[in-house]
């Protein structure tokens, strides 16, 4: 098979079989991307993820269409956008169209309630796949903290928090260096 039908196909099993947006998606993505395709590198999905976070759009679409332009440049990132995008336009279609005529049926009400639970256990998973990537050290967990409290505490809109954290490891990187050259 070709790398452009690989891409679609990868990217539309992701988008098929993923419920819970991008962050639940994070760990399929990468199993799929670093581990078997090997078009990424685990170091570049976290960076995929950080930049995926910052832009307009969801993650798993800026994620998708990284990928594919790595792999296979223009069309491969255009293929695997539609790969993770097509299901996911199909299934909300099916499912807006299932929830206007039986929302009021308790299993359907159940069926969403069990879905919410299983998607928060992929969030959890990607959530600790980004702990253990994350390097240890006072800096990252003081921006953690940091974010965490500006974010679910203050309610700091989540783009300047972002901004506020790449400005400070920015600087951090920068005074870093400048001690390491003395």
């Amino acid at each position: 098979m070709n790398v452009y039908a690989d891409l679609f196909l990868t990217f539309a099993r992701i988008g098929a079989f993923t419920f819970g947006g991008g962050y639940a998606m994070i760990p399929l993505i990468r199993r799929e991307t670093a581990e078997k395709g090997k078009w990424i590198s685990d170091e570049e999905l976290s960076e995929i993820v950080a930049v995926a976070e910052s832009t307009p759009g969801p993650i798993a679409v800026n994620a998708a269409t990284y990928v594919g332009r790595s792999a296979a440049g223009f069309f491969g990132a255009l293929l695997a956008t539609l790969g993770v995008t097509l299901p996911s336009f199909c299934v909300i279609l099916a499912l807006s169209f299932l929830h206007t005529r039986f929302h009021e049926l308790t299993p359907v009400r159940y069926a969403f309630f069990g879905v919410r639970a299983g998607v928060l256990a992929l969030i959890l998973r990607a959530l600790w796949i980004m702990w253990k990537q994350t390097p240890k050290k006072i800096f990252s967990y003081a921006a953690i903290a940091a974010a965490f409290v500006a974010c679910a505490v203050i309610e700091i809109h989540p783009a300047l928090v972002i901004l506020a954290c790449a400005a400070a490891g920015i600087v951090y990187a920068l005074i870093a260096e400048r001690r390491a050259k003395k």
